[in-house]
């Protein structure tokens, strides 16, 4: 085998180390990019049901204030029916 050979086989093994090595550190770039989106969906999900509960409780008060004032209103113009 001459040298030129050698060094050909050298260098061609180097590259597709290096080949390799970029391959694997792509994929490992690619799934942190899945995990850190599929956290950002968990979380959105999160979020979306603790805002969905926030405003339930917060229309249920609403109806409840609402209701107070509207028999406060009756009581003081006499037309509250209590038997």
């Amino acid at each position: 085998m001459s040298s030129a050979q050698w060094n050909a086989g050298q260098t061609h093994g180097q590259a597709q180390a290096k080949t390799e090595e970029w391959v694997q550190s792509a994929q490992g770039t690619a799934n942190k990019a899945c995990d850190k989106m599929a956290d950002s969906k968990e979380s959105a999900q999160q979020g979306k049901e603790e805002t969905a509960g926030f405003l339930q409780q917060t229309g249920e008060k609403v109806a409840t204030m609402t209701q107070g004032a509207i028999d406060g209103v009756k009581n003081t113009l006499g037309m509250n029916e209590k038997k």
